[in-house]
């Protein structure tokens, strides 16, 4: 072993890290990808052990994620997985350390969030890569002297001999380049007074303790630049989780009152008073319901198919893809929306997987597809909303792609999040801002409505009435005090 030297952070021209690599860092996030995904870091953010950062004056959310850090030593270009770890030299400690604050402004790139000088310390040994198990490899990170990740390289994503294979494939790893390889369950927030240490080890060899001191920083951000901005979703990311984070039980948007008022009104109702936002493409079309008396309200889940292609459907329609993602992870009270382009030649669901979608408590099924095993899916309790029932399966005409994410159904463009509400007239997307005051609004507009109701049935003529003039709402006033 030898020591981090300043010679090798000034031979370093990139620093490339791995978003997600470790199966307790998926599960916190909530989402596994298919292949590594990486950013770059700038070489001015590297430091050695012992040297400090600081935490941007204005910002409150300093993240540290201790990871395993390889530094490649023969240049990498087209290498396979096999060759591949021949190329690194050394394994050492290292610190991804980055301002949640900052993370909005780059739009995923991550340059001002985690590109800060001394943001990225490394060492202070380094282990030669041809005396380790790259498998075999034991990750922790203390904060103020407590253990907070405790993780080994056993069962990783993306081994490292993929990810120096796969990056070659397209830029040439250069000799003193590193690689961040991702973090594993336990990243959290730093402040100012802080200590934070990352040690890897491989049996008895040891990087030693990364120790990087952490300090408020004095220096205002200039008005021409990004502003820090944090809010609880960001708060909530840097900690790992809303509890870490002191927020507590995230406030519902779809509230049991809020639910009740919707479930009273008419989306007949409901489309007018969105009509007077200017909203008119929030009608989901064309479908038609196993349960065409039951008024359905909640949150939308969203599920993607693309059209089948042979290849692809290979790498994605198998084991468990997107579909059953979906199911699986429906909660109570929430509708699964799927995107199936109308397309109608095969099903999108069945019996056995809009069963799995009841027995968690979905509100319903909404698909502007086709729906196999339907007499059985029409026979539950939970509704499915469907184009058209059809015995084929899955993959003669789709491939699950994506979850929770902005989907197009019915004509329309529907997001995670947003509030379905369904009954005999259709269905309708209601953005969640809009929510409450549409309900109050719908409310209101269905008391006048029955008024207008009494005094036609009395024998009133309709001009005046419908809408109501000055006199007749006068009138109505009287009607809604007496009530």
């Amino acid at each position: 072993m030898e020591p981090v030297a300043e010679s090798l952070l000034a031979a370093t021209r990139k620093i490339i890290a791995v978003h997600i690599n470790y199966p307790s860092r998926a599960a916190q996030r909530g989402r596994t990808p298919e292949q590594p995904s990486y950013f770059l870091k700038p070489p001015s953010s590297l430091a050695l052990s012992g040297a400090g950062v600081e935490r941007p004056a204005g910002c409150e959310l300093l993240g540290f994620e201790g990871e395993v850090a390889l530094v490649i030593g023969a240049p990498a270009r087209r290498v396979s997985p096999a060759d591949a770890w021949g190329h690194v030299q050394w394994v050492t400690a290292g610190n991804d350390l980055g301002v949640y604050d900052l993370r909005y402004a780059d739009k995923g790139s991550n340059l001002r969030s985690k590109g800060g000088d001394g943001f990225t310390p490394v060492g202070p040994e380094l282990i030669p890569a041809a005396d380790v198990d790259p498998a075999a490899l034991r990750i922790r990170t203390w904060h103020n002297g407590v253990l907070v990740q405790d993780d080994t390289t056993a069962d990783l994503l993306f081994p490292f001999a993929r990810l120096v294979a796969d990056l070659s494939q397209l830029l040439t790893l250069e000799t003193g380049d590193i690689i961040l390889t991702g973090t594993p369950a336990g990243a959290s927030v730093a402040r100012p007074g802080d200590l934070l240490e990352v040690e890897v080890t491989s049996g008895v060899l040891s990087t030693g303790r990364l120790t990087t001191p952490v300090s408020n920083g004095t220096t205002p951000f200039a008005d021409f630049g990004a502003q820090p901005r944090a809010d609880d979703v960001q708060r909530e990311e840097a900690y790992g989780s809303r509890e870490a984070a002191g927020l507590g039980d995230p406030v519902p948007v779809l509230t049991p009152e809020l639910k009740a008022r919707l479930e009273r009104v008419s989306t007949a109702t409901l489309s007018s008073q969105l009509r007077k936002r200017g909203l008119n493409n929030v009608s989901i079309d064309g479908l038609s319901s196993t349960k065409p008396g039951k008024r359905v309200v909640g949150i939308a889940r969203t599920l993607r198919y693309v059209p089948n292609r042979e290849d692809l459907f290979t790498a994605h329609g198998g084991g468990y893809n997107a579909q059953k993602r979906a199911i699986d992870t429906v909660n109570e009270g929430e509708i699964l929306v799927m995107e199936a382009r109308g397309e109608k030649g095969t099903g999108t669901v069945g019996d056995i997987l809009a069963l799995r979608a009841q027995v968690r408590g979905a509100a319903a099924i909404i698909t502007d597809g086709g729906v196999r095993d339907f007499a059985t899916v029409a026979a539950m309790d939970m509704p499915t909303f469907y184009a058209n029932p059809h015995p084929a399966v899955l993959g003669r005409r789709h491939i699950p792609w994506d979850t929770d994410v902005t989907i197009a159904c019915g004509g329309t463009t529907v997001q995670p999040g947003d509030i379905i509400v369904a009954d005999t007239d259709g269905i309708l997307v209601i953005p969640p801002a809009l929510a409450e005051e549409l309900a109050n609004e719908a409310v209101a507009q269905e008391r006048e409505e029955t008024f207008i109701a009494e005094m036609v049935t009395e024998g009133h003529g309709i001009d005046g009435l419908y809408p109501l003039n000055a006199a007749w709402r006068a009138r109505y006033e009287d009607w809604r005090s007496d009530d």
